[in-house]
This record gives C-alpha cells, sequence and structure tokens, in this order.
C-alpha cells in the first residue's frame, strides 16, 4: 500500500497538468483590458509622482526660510602700527550670530494656497489621464476587435467562393457556360486574398495600438462583442461643464489667482533679524549685539507692479482659455451625438436591410446562373456587393462603438 499512494498521487498530478494544458488561453475582454492598463500604463505611474511631489512641495510652502549663520571679524585695523592685530584695539572682534529672514504674512499664505492648489490640479490631471488611459484601452480594443470579427468573416467567403467554383465545374461539365467562366472564382479568391492580407496589417497595427497600453496582453485573444454604451444626450450636455479637461480649469484658476496674491503680497515690507556674540580680548570685554532690518518697497512702478500685471495677465489666459476650450468641446459633443445617431440609423439600415438583401441578391444570381438563364459575371458582381456589404457593417458597428466609448469616458464616466 505504501508504494500505491505515491503512484496515484502522481498520477492524480499529471491527469490535472493535463485538464490545465489543455484548456484554452485565457481570452482578454474589454474589462479585463480596462483593468489591466490601470495597472501597466506608464503614464498613470508618471502621475502619481507628480501627485506625491506637488503634495511634498507642499509642506514648507508657508515655513520660514532656513536660519543663516554668521561668522566674521569686526574692526580690525588695516593702518598704524596695529595693523592686523587682533589684542590692541577695543573695537576688534571675532564674531559669530544667527540671522533670520522672515517674508510677511500675507506672502507665506499666498505660498500656502499657491502649493495646496497644485496639489488640486495634479490631483485632477490624474484623474484626467486616468479617463484617458480608459478611454485609449476601449478604442484600442474595439478597433482590434473588429478586425478580428472581419477576419472571421472570411471563413465564411472562402468557404462560398468554394461553393461557387463548384457551381462553376458542374455548368461547364454539363455542357453549359464558357471557359473563360472559371477564371472568375479564382480573381474572386484572389481578391480576397488581398483584402485578408490588408486585415492581417491591420492587425499588428491595431494590437500594437492596444500594446500601448496594457503590454504584452494585447497578444492574447480577445472575447466580447463590439460595446455599445447607453447615450443620453440630454445627460451628456448637462455633464458638459464637468469634462474632465475643463474641469482641470478651476485648480488651475485657483493658483493663477494665489499667484496674483503672491506678487500683490511682494509690495508689503518683509523684514528679518540678528542675533550675534562679537568675542573680544580679554582686557576689552565681550559684546552682545542685536539687529532688525526692513525690505523698503519704495519703486513698486517698475518693481511689483510689473508682476502682479504679469500674473493678472495669466490668469486673463486662463479664463479665456476655459471659455475656448467649453466652446470647442460643445462643437464637439454636438458632432458626436449626430455622429452617433447617424451610425445607429446605419448600423439598423444595414442590418434589416442592405446585408439581406444582398444575400438575396447573390442566391437569386447564383440560381440563374444555375438555371442557365444568368451569366457569371452577375454573380461575381453580386457576390462582391455582399463582401462589401458585411465588411461595411462591422464598420458601422465599430464606428458607434468608437463614439459611444468617446462619449462615455468623457461624460458618463466621469464620476468613476
Amino acid at each position: 500500500m505504501s508504494n500505491i499512494s505515491p503512484l496515484l498521487g502522481r498520477l492524480a498530478a499529471g491527469v490535472l497538468a493535463t485538464a490545465l494544458l489543455s484548456q484554452p488561453a485565457a481570452a482578454l475582454t474589454l474589462d479585463e483590458a480596462l483593468r489591466q492598463a490601470e495597472r501597466e500604463a506608464p503614464s498613470l505611474t508618471a502621475q502619481a509622482a507628480q501627485v506625491e511631489a506637488a503634495r511634498s512641495s507642499a509642506i514648507p510652502a508657508g515655513e520660514l526660510p532656513d536660519p543663516k549663520l554668521l561668522l566674521g571679524l569686526q574692526n580690525v585695523p588695516i593702518e598704524g602700527d596695529n595693523r592686523g592685530r587682533f589684542d590692541r584695539e577695543p573695537m576688534t572682534m571675532q564674531m559669530v550670530g544667527v540671522m533670520q529672514e522672515v517674508p510677511n504674512r500675507a506672502k507665506r499664505r499666498a505660498r500656502v494656497e499657491v502649493a495646496q492648489a497644485g496639489i488640486e490640479r495634479a490631483t485632477l490631471e490624474q484623474r484626467v489621464e486616468l479617463l484617458k488611459v480608459r478611454r485609449e484601452t476601449a478604442l484600442a480594443w474595439i478597433s482590434a476587435l473588429a478586425v478580428e470579427e472581419k477576419l472571421a468573416l472570411f471563413q465564411t467567403l472562402y468557404a462560398e467562393n468554394d461553393l461557387l467554383v463548384k457551381a462553376v465545374r458542374a455548368r461547364l461539365a454539363g455542357g453549359r457556360g464558357q471557359a473563360a467562366d472559371s477564371v472568375g472564382p479564382r480573381q474572386e479568391a484572389a481578391l480576397l486574398a488581398e483584402q485578408e492580407d490588408q486585415l492581417l496589417q491591420s492587425r499588428t497595427q491595431q494590437r500594437a495600438a492596444l500594446r500601448r497600453w496594457i503590454g504584452p496582453r494585447a497578444d492574447e485573444p480577445l472575447a466580447g462583442r463590439l460595446p455599445n454604451w447607453p447615450v443620453d444626450a440630454q445627460h451628456y450636455q448637462h455633464n458638459l461643464q464637468r469634462h474632465p479637461e475643463l474641469a482641470l480649469f478651476e485648480p488651475m484658476t485657483d493658483e493663477a489667482q494665489a499667484e496674483v496674491r503672491q506678487a500683490v503680497a511682494d509690495k508689503k515690507s518683509d523684514w528679518s533679524w540678528q542675533l550675534a556674540y562679537q568675542k573680544r580680548d580679554p582686557a576689552f570685554g565681550d559684546m552682545m549685539s542685536v539687529q532688525f532690518s526692513f525690505d523698503l518697497p519704495l519703486f513698486p512702478g517698475s518693481r511689483q507692479n510689473p508682476r502682479i500685471a504679469a500674473k493678472q495677465a495669466k490668469l486673463s489666459q486662463l479664463e479665456a482659455e476655459r471659455e475656448a476650450s467649453e466652446r470647442e468641446h460643445a462643437q464637439q459633443l454636438a458632432d458626436d451625438l449626430a455622429e452617433y445617431q447617424r451610425l445607429e440609423r446605419a448600423l439598423r439600415r444595414s442590418q434589416d436591410s442592405l446585408v439581406p438583401l444582398a444575400e438575396e441578391k447573390v442566391a437569386l444570381t447564383l440560381a440563374d446562373y444555375r438555371s442557365g438563364a444568368g451569366e457569371l459575371a452577375g454573380v461575381i458582381a453580386a457576390r462582391r456587393e455582399l463582401i462589401e456589404t458585411r465588411l461595411k457593417h462591422i464598420d458601422f458597428a465599430q464606428a458607434r462603438a468608437l463614439t459611444s466609448a468617446r462619449l462615455y469616458f468623457a461624460y458618463a464616466g466621469i464620476s468613476q
């Protein structure tokens, strides 16, 4: 029995390993791609570091400058018999002291406000980058899946081409038709192969675009269908002001306003104090001194006022840029909503009419050809229309998914 148990254990392990190896590779869904992008995107790591840098920079914003150590010699004679001597003159001293500069309170408060606005700006930029990464990942995944759907369609197209080849051979064997008819299906197969090669190239390009956001997992098989997020035009228009790129102007404006206040605070006097100990020759006794100094902003017209004007101009620039950006996004929203509505109608028309009619036309022309009432050229032309209609249907679905993704991640997903 002692020899049987290890054998059973090895057999069980072998069976388990075989079962695991026989399972298909995990497929990459859109949700998994989005999660992977949040873990992999280097830009998000960079934004996190930027937020940390802003928080660290805010810590010393309101603090006083570092004190200064003062060392020196005072009143050393340089002429006469006592030249260079430290023990002959009562006022010759070795001095050691400390000095502390004290910026005015309004300036320190403005520095804190600038730093806090910098943290808010960095935090919102991190959020904007996250939404950008999610949006671009979704767009890349959608484009990659659309290419896979087109490539999968070609298996059906090749199978249908084989049926056409058999139909031509059967007609020629029955003594009907022309010998040149045998060339048509082969030409169609060559054209299909050319289109397939273009799609294979597109697959490589789309996988490279997806790899930018999620890394090596972009090479995994894709699973799922082309998404179609619900589009609520009224809700999106209401959320226009909350668009991430527009919301970013709020902390930028706060930061600019704080910089204006900081520039205005430069018109108020800063001051400093100094405490020093002076050591003299023992015959004279040591000394102590205290000193205060104050800035005198006497010429604001050529110093402080121009800096204030510059900061105010920057604030006006931000306000104008925000207005321009808001108009641009309003136009883009209107364009995307109109495009989505057009694609909805086009996709429904393609599914309900164009594809079924193209399939019916192929069936009818092929039936006529088999019965001798039609020509092969008509069959080839009808099949070409069907192929283009099927591929166009996937294009419509892809374009609708891309448009709904742009709208979703710009407006509906801003609360996530």
